[in-house]
């Protein structure tokens, strides 16, 4: 099968739903289809081989211009293409990774409106390459390309798949009227889809009753991730009185919950061995939650605690692997529910057992699993008993890990992620070849 596969760059940062499309795509082409997978916005930042091997399509300077001023709609390809090169896009980056997604509300509404939209330019662009490409599917990232999608099905005549990502998130944060009008056109352009695939059961129910779909549309494909690199933690030697490391692996910022993880360990740390439990935080940092960083390192200096935690920043696959690795305890208490959890399933690879609050996707996978524990939702004095249940049961927390590990070997790793994807792909195709037929469907 050849598969076009959309996906977007998340402006310089490691994003989970970079990590996910390349990992897809590659174990895909492994499985012998052949996956363009195709950037937009900015060039994709993975922490595994690039899979990409196309121009830029919708590049966000290109896409900003076009959106500010009518004279970009009409400028020549020469000057697209230099504003789409992949140097500039990835210096520009580290200026759009602290853009608030209230300030995009116009800019979301034109892209959605597609051929009706102030981007048209782009989209026409990108229907000269999938022409020339010959797709037998093509797959969206995420439901904000539903109008793309729309458009490619009624020129390509081929079935049009849309992922389903955490969207909500992103549309929380759009003001009026933007939101209202960002979320009608979405509920529009989602009939002409053909298909959508989440990773829990938990958000392909939330985006059934947003997008106003039926549910023979809705597919879900747990997440998988590679498990190269990744070595299994051996059962704890630890004795009575040594050190505990809990770990952070996600973007800083509130919305992930580091400030609850903060409380909860510095609460455990007044415990009569507390002195023995340590806190490691990794991940990115955009610009505009640097102030909250900054305060969560002033709680943990007023209360004495700034020597015990140590903060890593942003970590590439290597670094990664020795984070998880040195870790005891994983935790990322999300204030909003979570639709993925890609680093749960990292963690796990390394034998890792993770306490998460119950809501989100993560209830779908503790539960099925066994790699961990659940606890209250916005509560660091729940967070940090459950994070003691463990640290005090060592045999229990050794049972999560391996659980966690024995899960990813057997469903959350990318070569089940692809054969279950492809399943999906399959029955889309033949079902749009025997309603209408599109052309070659393989």
């Amino acid at each position: 099968m050849r598969v076009a596969y959309i996906a977007a760059g998340a402006a310089g940062m490691y994003c989970g739903s970079c990590l996910h499309d390349n990992t897809l795509a590659t174990a895909l082409m492994a499985r012998d289809h052949e996956v363009a997978l195709i950037p937009t916005y900015t060039p994709l930042r993975t922490d595994e081989q690039d899979a990409t091997n196309e121009p830029i399509f919708y590049g966000a300077i290109n896409v900003y211009l076009q959106q500010k001023a009518g004279l970009f709609r009409h400028s020549p390809a020469l000057l697209d293409r230099l504003f789409d090169r992949p140097s500039l896009l990835r210096w520009v980056s580290r200026f759009a990774a602290s853009t608030d997604a209230r300030d995009l509300g116009s800019l979301t509404l034109s892209i959605l409106q597609a051929e009706e939209g102030r981007q048209r330019k782009e989209l026409d662009r990108l229907l000269e390459f999938l022409s020339s490409y010959q797709p037998d599917l093509v797959q969206l990232t995420n439901a904000m390309f539903l109008g793309i999608g729309a458009s490619i099905r009624s020129h390509l005549g081929v079935p049009v798949v849309s992922g389903l990502t955490g969207e909500d998130l992103f549309l929380d944060e759009l003001p009026s009227p933007f939101r209202t009008q960002v979320e009608n056109e979405m509920r529009r352009r989602a009939q002409e889809i053909d298909g959508f695939i989440a990773t829990s059961h938990y958000y392909a129910d939330v985006m059934q009753d947003f997008l106003r779909v039926d549910s023979q549309q809705m597919h879900v494909v747990p997440l998988g991730i590679s498990r190269e690199g990744f070595q299994p933690q051996s059962p704890s030697a630890s004795t009575e009185g040594s050190s505990i490391t809990i770990g952070y692996l996600a973007r800083i910022c509130p919305e992930k919950g580091l400030h609850h993880l903060v409380e909860a360990f510095a609460k455990l740390r007044q415990d009569p061995d507390g002195d023995r439990i340590r806190l490691q935080v990794a991940g990115y940092l955009g610009a505009r939650d640097q102030e909250y960083l900054e305060e969560q390192q002033a709680r943990l200096r007023h209360w004495g605690l700034d020597g015990a935690v140590d903060f890593l920043g942003e970590v590439d696959r290597h670094q990664k692997l020795e984070f998880l690795h040195g870790i005891d305890l994983l935790s990322v208490p999300t204030t909003y529910k979570e639709p993925k959890g890609l680093f749960v399933l990292e963690g796990w690879a390394a034998g890792v057992p993770a306490v998460l609050p119950r809501h989100g996707a993560f209830p779908e996978l503790i539960e099925s699993t066994g790699g961990g524990l659940l606890v209250e939702p916005d509560s660091p004095a729940d967070l940090a008993r459950g994070l003691r249940s463990l640290i005090d049961d060592r045999h229990r927390r050794d049972e999560c890990g391996r659980r966690g590990r024995e899960a990813v070997e057997s469903d959350f790793n990318a070569e089940s992620m692809a054969r279950r994807t492809e399943s999906v792909y399959r029955d889309i195709v033949n079902q749009a070849a025997e309603t209408e037929p599109r052309g070659a469907l393989a």
